[in-house]
């Protein structure tokens, strides 16, 4: 097979490789979705992981990105971004498969310590074809079409999440409780089929043109000091660090926290993770419209308020005594999430493409997931560590009303172990968000302008006005009286 990159690219070839992209991305999404979230959770869960063990296995992904150097040095040794990308997808590939066999083959041996340094493997692996397949999309996608593009391209992949997950999550309930002892064959079936579902995305990203790009032989050191020199660059690693680390030191415990505290099965929080999937499905291109119209800036500062508040409300989960009660919340929150995580991922991607010089793109793109990586890996670290401390402790806040003939007591709030994270990546949002007005965008609007325009629209197409009136103001909101008290 032919990996060498093209001098020069046709509009039919360009037209060809954007859908090869959505097809390797449809099966890329079809193997996250069977290794990964609540599925690598709940295996972990089976196999005995402690709480650190958990926040490492939710921090390898991003552990990673700092070998993303060897990508960096193998594009200026080779000038074959396409070649690099599909030979370590498929050494990322193979991993999977010894991990489904090992269950099927030897179960008496497999154990947690055992999978993680093979997770790691996947993951380095996987990181190495990432930073090489982002420059190669920087010169692949036409920057004009970059927001709609991915938007489009998410889209589709959340929507083979939301029917495969679904799918699953019942299979492997029946199988819990049916046949338990068949539950850790199941996981292994599951990371077989990712296998072959990840080396058959890997073949059709084979058949993806690619654009000859030369990188100058410099110094690797100096090519990687040199975003750091860039102040606007610089500003946009600030806050996007203070954001990774904020996020992931909350976000991989809900599933921890549904399973463990809570009860629910694996199908009811595959149902809501459905919810926030949905959610994002159908606001997913209105943000990539209004990125493209607008700024990523614009819709991060509209988005990143809306997360806020959800970790805020995760505070609340688990608090009423009708579980019917914490089920709803459950679900306002994970549509709320879905509608913001929307915008946010999509836009921290675009914003880093767009900040990047097209002649140094895979410099500046390996620096921001390096930078990034190493506090998007520490988050859940210190989570874990931070939930093994919570735990057996607790803070209770009640209402009490007593009159002649009847008392009545309201839980205001009551946290204890995993709650604890919420509110503190809550806090830590709201910090790493006053950083982002320093970030400086071509073309970027006013966020009021922004959002009386989305509230319109989405008043009219997706009847969502609660999201983006009564979320956003109350934000604001909570905002001042933040600042008046801690800045």
């Amino acid at each position: 097979m032919n990996l060498q990159p093209k001098e020069v690219l046709t509009e039919q070839d360009v037209r060809r490789g954007l859908k090869l992209v959505i097809g390797d991305g449809l099966s890329s999404e079809a193997m996250t979705t069977l290794t990964g979230g609540a599925f690598i959770i709940a295996m972990a869960i089976l196999l005995g992981a402690n709480n650190v063990q958990l926040g490492l296995i939710a921090a390898l992904p991003t552990m990673v990105n700092v070998f993303q150097l060897i990508s960096i040095w193998l594009v200026r040794r080779f000038n074959n971004r396409r070649g690099i990308t599909v030979i370590c997808s498929l050494l990322a590939r193979f991993p999977l498969i010894v991990i489904g066999l090992l269950p099927l083959t030897l179960p008496g041996v497999v154990t947690i310590e055992l999978i993680i340094p093979i997770l790691f493997f996947y993951y380095l692996s996987g990181a190495i074809a990432g930073a090489s397949w982002n420059s190669w999309m920087k010169d692949l996608v036409p920057e004009k079409q970059l927001g709609a593009f991915f938007a489009k391209r998410s889209s589709l992949m959340q929507s083979l999440n939301v029917v495969l997950s679904l799918l699953v999550a019942v299979g492997v309930d029946y199988i819990r409780k049916h046949f338990p002892g068949l539950e850790l064959d199941a996981y292994g079936w599951m990371f077989i089929l990712a296998g072959v579902s990840g080396v058959t995305g890997t073949l059709i990203l084979a058949s993806t043109p690619e654009p000859k790009k030369i990188l100058p032989r410099e110094n690797l050191f100096i090519m990687l000091s040199r975003p750091l020199k860039d102040p606007n660059f610089r500003r946009l690693l600030v806050f996007n660090s203070a954001w990774v680390f904020a996020v992931n030191i909350a976000a991989p415990f809900f599933t921890v926290f549904m399973m463990k505290s809570m009860g629910l099965e694996l199908s009811f929080i595959i149902g809501l993770n459905i919810l926030s999937q949905v959610s994002s499905i159908f606001t997913i291109r209105i943000w990539g419209l209004f990125a493209d119209r607008y700024s990523n800036k614009t819709i991060i500062a509209i988005g990143a308020p809306i997360y806020i508040l959800c970790l805020i409300a995760w505070c609340f989960v688990g608090i009423y005594s009708q579980l019917w009660a914490n089920l709803v919340l459950l679900a306002v929150i994970h549509l709320a999430m879905g509608f913001a995580n929307a915008g946010i991922n999509l836009s921290l991607t675009n914003i880093g493409l767009k900040l990047a010089p097209t002649a140094d793109s895979i410099i500046y793109l390996s620096t921001k997931n390096i930078v990034t990586a190493v506090f998007s890996a520490l988050a859940p670290l210190a989570g874990g560590v931070l939930a093994d401390y919570f735990t057996g402790r607790h803070l209770k806040m009640d209402a009490e009303w007593g009159g002649p003939k009847w008392t009545k007591t309201l839980h205001i709030i009551e946290l204890q172990d995993w709650n604890f994270l919420f509110l503190f990546g809550a806090l830590l949002g709201f910090i790493a968000l006053n950083r982002l007005h320093r970030v400086k965008e071509t073309g970027e609007v006013e966020k009021d302008v922004v959002v009386r325009i989305m509230r319109s629209t989405l008043r009219n197409n997706l009847k969502d006005n609660f999201l983006t009136g009564t979320l956003m103001n109350g934000y604001s909101q909570i905002k001042s009286v933040f600042k008046r008290k801690f800045f």
